[in-house]
């Protein structure tokens, strides 16, 4: 095997890696939620427990992105972390908290399409015209497992706050693409997560959380088994954030920017699989033609554009 396809298979191998935890991360988050972490302190508690590992971690690697930012660095790093982050994730563990987390996952990766329009008509950038075949198929796809034609078929707010997941997830593509221009995608990533943490800790301070030590049942096929909070709380922060966010930054060594994000379209259908094997949630035959479509539309927009984007890693799932 030629070098350069060993270096693509270690690309490829990270951000599946990435992508596989990200999916267990929405089961995981959502156990925490049914043992009485609510949404937005789950937020709180995963962004300041990530942004004080990656200030660790900064603080062992790279000083410089410690430097306090200013001006318009300062800015964008308030949007991206507050709109891009804090908001991406609070939406998105309502969403898992009220509709099946394949479908959840779904809506927040519409999040590339919306990225694409933008690019089109507000960007002024030239985009091929598989875009319009992109945002069809999304739209005919999300149109079948909603099953609009004969009134949704989950819990309104839940789809709510799936859309809000993908408004805020383009504002952090969008966002980011343009800040790690500027700056190492370390000090981008763990500034937007102080940012977070301290706008989250305004809603819901991180101290308020009780029963650390109480058992959280697992749910579903796993109801029979039942763990400490702390410990379903320590992997929604390490191996629900850290790890694969780690992973999808080294795969970005190795591949395209644009690959890894249509690679990492693997999570809505991981997360169909894990809501299916998990929590015994299942979509009928046109529910799932519809899913693949969304999935396809997705991969279709991202690689719609006609200039690689800036790296951004994958933090919010």
């Amino acid at each position: 095997m030629a070098r350069g396809e060993s270096s693509a298979g270690i690309g490829y191998g990270l951000v599946v890696g990435g992508a596989a935890l990200f999916i267990v991360n929405a089961g995981v988050s959502r156990v925490a939620m049914r043992a009485g972490v609510d949404p937005a302190l789950l937020t709180s508690l995963r962004t300041t427990g990530s942004a004080l590992l990656f200030l660790a971690f900064a603080a062992l690697t790279d000083r410089s992105a410690l430097r306090l930012p200013r001006g318009r660095e300062l800015a964008m790093l308030l949007l991206l972390g507050i709109v891009g982050v804090a908001g991406v994730q609070w939406t998105y563990n309502i969403a898992i908290d009220r509709i099946p987390v394949g479908m959840a996952l779904l809506l927040e990766y519409l999040a590339p399409v919306l990225v694409v329009l933008w690019a089109r008509f507000v960007q002024k950038q030239q985009v091929r015209r598989t875009m319009w075949v992109a945002v069809a198929m999304t739209l005919l796809g999300l149109a079948l497992v909603a099953q609009i034609s004969e009134g949704l078929a989950f819990d309104g707010l839940g789809m709510l706050a799936g859309l809000g997941a993908a408004v805020c997830f383009a504002v952090y593509f969008l966002v980011g693409e343009q800040g790690v221009r500027d700056a190492d995608p370390i000090r981008v990533v763990l500034w937007a997560f102080t940012f977070a943490a301290l706008a989250m800790n305004v809603i819901s301070p991180v101290w308020t959380v009780e029963g650390l030590g109480a058992p959280a049942n697992l749910l579903g096929a796993l109801d029979a088994y039942e763990v400490p909070l702390w410990l379903v709380l320590g992997w929604v922060i390490v191996l629900g954030t850290l790890a694969p966010f780690f992973m999808e930054l080294s795969a970005l060594q190795y591949l395209p920017a644009t690959v890894v994000t249509v690679v990492a379209t693997l999570e809505p259908v991981g997360a169909s699989a894990l809501g299916w094997a998990w929590f015994g949630e299942s979509l009928d035959g046109v529910q799932i033609v519809g899913g693949l479509l969304v999935v396809a539309g997705i991969a279709v927009a991202q690689l719609s554009r006609t200039s690689s984007p800036a790296p951004v890693p994958e933090v919010a799932g």
